[in-house]
């Protein structure tokens, strides 16, 4: 039976892309309009599993996402990092210099707005990348346009006018994998995703981060989100090396929940070691 993974946008995302490099034939992905539908997607039983994208090496983290793992009661289960090559796509018989706007997700166009400006086209925030191919393959305006990957280009029968759009080639995105629960593996190396708040008083983020330090544990990723409930104050995610079930990381959290106000473990999963190449085909 097909795993059945779910992900935000249509069928040529690459979150789709990053479902089959990692699952191969035993997936079928499942698109869904927004994040929060693809993490429902799971809790529903709808879904085996959800890929979401967390962050990017060019524009930093996707709040959404952020913010959907503080609620929701899905386990990170995995990553995959995947490296982003953009595509300039449009209509089958247009060309560069009929093209006056360009439609993709924020993210996306972000990635390329320097060479945007350098071709002089107008960015235009869409929900999707794929989505924004798929919005001008119906459309009849010849002067629209699309950043989104290659294979995109294909499901929807569109022509590829440019590739590598993107303004670095370090530009790589990582996409966790959420499940209702974690299976414990051996003989992997392991990352923990956790996040907690303190008080806003001098030096209670130190004391919070100390145990992890104390114990010779590597942060890999320290981000800061709104609480939304007091201006000012902060959710603090941070990534780390090893598993929560290990002593040292495990004596460091329950020194860190004597510390703070709130903490959660979001999970730990084995860490994505190689970096994957999105050639923009599945």
């Amino acid at each position: 039976m097909a795993l059945c993974v779910g992900f935000q946008g249509e069928h040529g995302a690459f979150s789709e892309e990053a479902i089959v490099r990692k699952f191969g034939a035993r997936a079928r992905p499942v698109p869904f309009q927004s994040l929060r539908e693809a993490f429902d997607s799971v809790m529903k039983l709808e879904a085996d599993l959800a890929v979401v994208p967390v962050e990017n090496s060019l524009e930093g983290g996707v709040t959404e996402t952020y913010d959907l793992l503080l609620t929701s009661e899905l386990k990170i289960t995995g990553e995959i990092k995947v490296r982003i090559r953009h595509c300039l796509i449009s209509k089958p018989g247009s060309s560069l210099a009929g093209i006056a706007t360009v439609l993709s997700h924020p993210q996306a166009l972000a990635q390329c707005r320097n060479n945007l400006a350098k071709l002089g086209l107008k960015a235009q925030q869409f929900y999707d990348t794929a989505g924004s191919v798929k919005f001008i393959a119906d459309s009849t305006d010849v002067s629209l346009a699309a950043i989104a990957s290659e294979y995109s280009a294909r499901v929807y029968g569109m022509k590829v006018l440019r590739r590598s759009m993107e303004d670095s080639k370090s530009n790589y995105t990582r996409f966790l994998i959420l499940g209702r629960r974690a299976k414990r593996r051996s003989k992997v190396a392991y990352k923990t995703s956790l996040v907690f708040s303190t008080r806003h008083r001098p030096g209670s983020l130190f004391r919070a981060l100390e145990p992890f330090a104390r114990e010779g544990i590597n942060l890999t990723k320290i981000e800061s989100r709104p609480t939304k409930q007091t201006p000012w104050e902060y959710y603090f995610h941070i990534d780390l090396d090893g598993s929560a079930y290990d002593g040292p990381v495990s004596r460091a959290i329950k020194t860190l929940r004597t510390r703070a106000d709130f903490v959660r473990v979001l999970g730990s999963y084995p860490a994505d070691s190689g970096q994957s190449h999105s050639h923009g085909h599945l």
